[in-house]
C-alpha cells in the first residue's frame, strides 16, 4: 500500500508558484516510488486530507511577520478534527520570507507543537530577495520527505 504525502502550500505569486512546483517535482521524483502525492491550496484543504496522509509538507509566505492567512485558516479548520488522530505526523515547512522569517517560524512551531506533529527537519526559511536556488532547496526538501516516507524512516 502506497504511503501518502500531502503538500499544502500558499502560492499567491509567480515565485511562490515556482516553489510549489518544485515541491511537487521533488515529491514525485523518479527516485521515489510507492508514495502518492496530493497537492492542495490551504483554503481548499480540509481535515479529511490530513487524516488520510502519512506525512505533510507545508509552504507559506511570510506576511507582516506571520504565516499567510490562508495557511492559518487551514490550521484553524483542521486543528481540532485532527488533533487526537494524527499525533506524530511527520511534517516539514518552507517559508518564503522577504525579511527574516522568524515570526512565521515561531508561529508555525507553536501550532505544530500543539498538534503534536513531528518535524523531520527544522523549517526551511528562504530569506531575502528572490533566488532561483530557492526552488532547488524546496525540491530537495520534498524529495527527502517523500524518500523518508517511502523507506519508512519517518
Amino acid at each position: 500500500m502506497a504511503r501518502r504525502l500531502l503538500i499544502v502550500a500558499h502560492a499567491p505569486s509567480p515565485n511562490t508558484r515556482t516553489l510549489l512546483e518544485a515541491a511537487e517535482r521533488g515529491a514525485r521524483s523518479p527516485e521515489v516510488s510507492g508514495v502518492e502525492v496530493e497537492v492542495s491550496a490551504p483554503l481548499e484543504t480540509g481535515p479529511e486530507s490530513v487524516l488520510a496522509c502519512d506525512a505533510i509538507l507545508l509552504g507559506t509566505t511570510e506576511n507582516l511577520g506571520s504565516m499567510s492567512g490562508a495557511l492559518k485558516d487551514f490550521f484553524d479548520r483542521c486543528y481540532y478534527p485532527v488533533l487526537e488522530r494524527q499525533q506524530g505526523l511527520p511534517c516539514a515547512l518552507y517559508i518564503r520570507a522577504g525579511r527574516d522569517g522568524t515570526g512565521t517560524r515561531r508561529q508555525a512551531e507553536t501550532i505544530i507543537t500543539g498538534l503534536r506533529w513531528r518535524w523531520v527537519q527544522p523549517p526551511l526559511i528562504l530569506q531575502g530577495t528572490w533566488d532561483p536556488a530557492f526552488a532547488d532547496q524546496v525540491d530537495e526538501l520534498a524529495e527527502g520527505l517523500a524518500a523518508g516516507l517511502e523507506t519508512g524512516i519517518i
